[in-house]
């Protein structure tokens, strides 16, 4: 069995049993689905390698007092990211208006609600899943960023906005010049970064070369 069945196995086992909600821990029961079950195992536990926060199937009520399900929420703390899994076969590309409107009026549901969205498209997680789990390692970043926002100093959250925005390890020269500081100083900056735990070093062990957002 591979490190990431045994790690499933384990979180669902967790999730079933911890369950108080019947409605929910019937849908966990029946098990996930397929696009949910590829997003988990072709990109989320390769680019994070754990299931901490991730709650499959989360319930949250809608406009008309009934119950939908986020597919994925992640929720550190107080923070709520929610991860939806776009598909795209037969049934999406025929999507009607009704269809159309109920898919948007859940996402206005969820951001109204304080979730931060990511949607997924099913092709995008086939075709390019080393893209995907650059997006996965930003979205995370974001509450790693949020969780720290009043320690932050302009220059800290500067960096931070960088490493979401290229969505790929960065150098200190990058920094320099997004700073307009010396090579020096934004050498400071990300070392100080490093040790708060807002980034982490992407390669270079004597003298780290690339930095990225924490897993």
């Amino acid at each position: 069995m591979s490190n990431f069945d045994e790690q499933f196995d384990a979180w669902m086992t967790k999730m079933i049993r911890e369950e108080k909600n019947p409605r929910r821990r019937e849908r966990l029961e029946k098990g996930l689905g397929h696009g949910t079950m590829t997003f988990l195992r072709d990109l989320w536990f390769p680019a994070v390698g754990n299931f901490d926060h991730l709650y499959p199937e989360w319930e949250v009520r809608d406009f008309h007092k009934g119950y939908r399900y986020i597919d994925l929420a992640y929720i550190p703390g107080k923070a709520k990211g929610a991860i939806e899994i776009q598909g795209y076969g037969p049934h999406a590309r025929d999507l009607d208006v009704r269809r159309f409107k109920d898919l948007c009026r859940r996402h206005c549901l969820l951001a109204l609600d304080g979730w931060l969205l990511l949607p997924i498209a099913y092709p995008s997680m086939i075709e390019e899943p080393e893209e995907c789990r650059h997006i996965i390692l930003s979205f995370i970043g974001r509450f790693v960023a949020q969780s720290a926002t009043s320690e932050l100093s302009y220059v800290e959250a500067e960096t931070i906005r960088l490493a979401h925005r290229l969505l790929r390890p960065f150098s200190p020269l990058e920094l320099a010049a997004h700073l307009r500081v010396s090579d020096k100083h934004a050498r400071k900056v990300l070392r100080t970064m490093t040790s708060k735990q807002l980034l982490a070093v992407a390669s270079g062990r004597e003298r780290a070369r690339f930095y990225r957002l924490p897993h």
